[in-house]
């Protein structure tokens, strides 16, 4: 039980592989709209994200029994069960990922974290403020990596530079995400 009274994420997840449809309706009505929000930026067109937050879903309630608590929170693995399902209709589109239409592409990732909350979206929100705190050329290389599932030698080629120039940008941009991200907001915030 979380500190509301309600069950948290954990526990609605062994309700889940139980069958409870109120618990399946209840991480749903939480989370929807951030795994919708990943769908949509990866893929950039709502009919495509619409199917795989429902696939997303489906995974969760008939996969529910190989949640792990001990190896992370149910949104980490829901939404990198999207990440993987937006990868694969990618391929299965056989699409390049189109161009970044705008200068700071790591602004628009609203979708993914509450901003009222005053729990672990904090550290969502706060990863997403890290990644709009980087150098443009590290926050492309990190967005066409991760959102668009590129290969360096892909993101090479998509920005026409050197693809040492890219691995540069990954690991200096990676390991400015881990220092911002690596203290907790809501830890920190108690000292």
């Amino acid at each position: 039980m979380s500190g509301t009274g309600l069950p948290d994420d954990a526990t609605l997840m062994q309700q889940v592989a139980q069958g409870d449809r109120r618990a399946f309706l209840s991480l749903y009505d939480k989370y929807a709209a951030r795994v919708h929000g990943l769908s949509v930026r990866m893929l950039q067109d709502g009919m495509s994200a619409e199917e795989v937050t429902q696939d997303a879903f489906l995974r969760l309630w008939t996969r529910a029994r190989t949640f792990n608590a001990d190896r992370g929170q149910v949104l980490s693995w829901l939404l990198a069960i999207t990440r993987r399902l937006a990868l694969d209709r990618f391929r299965l589109d056989s699409r390049v990922p189109p161009p970044l239409e705008t200068e700071n592409p790591g602004l628009d990732l609203d979708g993914l974290a509450d901003e009222s909350s005053r729990t672990d979206e904090s550290r969502w929100r706060s990863l997403r403020f890290a990644l709009a705190d980087l150098p443009a050329e590290q926050r492309l290389s990190i967005e066409l990596a991760f959102y668009h599932g590129l290969s360096q030698r892909e993101i090479a080629e998509h920005l026409k530079i050197p693809l040492g120039t890219v691995k540069t940008r990954l690991r200096l941009g990676m390991q400015k995400l881990r220092r911002a991200w690596a203290i907790d907001p809501i830890q920190a915030g108690r000292r």
